[in-house]
């Protein structure tokens, strides 16, 4: 669960209008820094990015899930009186299945490098997306950022 102080940062981003994404970027700064601290690792900088939107995802910020997204959206399918389980078939409550998934995906983390967090790392992985974007859809975000430094020095200089 994410820190009190990274809710706060990423509500007070909401507040300001500030986009879900740059919300999200709050939870994922907070896991890069506890790569770095050494708290757990990392296979590579998408997996640390993609546990910072998944904990921003959890904490409520409405960034869109592109897997779901990508999969067709079907009614959920009921399943015949047969084929459910019974009480007592069940192996452990889901509760318990779950907190023993959790565990063994922190082990694991725990042994993963921290290399995933450097600097390299991460330039790297923002230049391989940067580079799968077209032309206007960078131009576009160029001038987006333009439009907020200037709207951002109006305000701080009071007018």
């Amino acid at each position: 669960m994410p820190d009190k102080a990274t809710i706060n940062r990423a509500r007070a981003d909401k507040r300001a209008g500030k986009s879900a994404s740059t919300q999200a970027g709050e939870f994922v700064k907070r896991e890069i820094d506890r790569i770095r601290e050494g708290e757990h690792g990392a296979k590579n900088a998408k997996q640390a990015i993609a546990i910072g939107l998944s904990e921003a995802r959890r904490a409520g910020v409405e960034i869109p899930d592109k897997r779901s997204a990508s999969k067709k959206k079907s009614s959920p399918k009921r399943r015949s009186a047969s084929t459910r389980k019974s009480a007592s078939s069940r192996k452990a409550s889901p509760s318990r299945k779950s907190t023993a998934r959790k565990s063994a995906a922190l082990k694991a983390l725990k042994k993963m490098p921290r290399r995933a967090a450097s600097h390299l790392a991460l330039s790297r992985q923002a230049h391989s997306v940067a580079r799968r974007r077209s032309a206007a859809d960078r131009s576009a975000a160029a001038r987006k950022a333009a439009r907020t430094r200037s709207r951002e020095r109006a305000q701080r200089s009071g007018r």
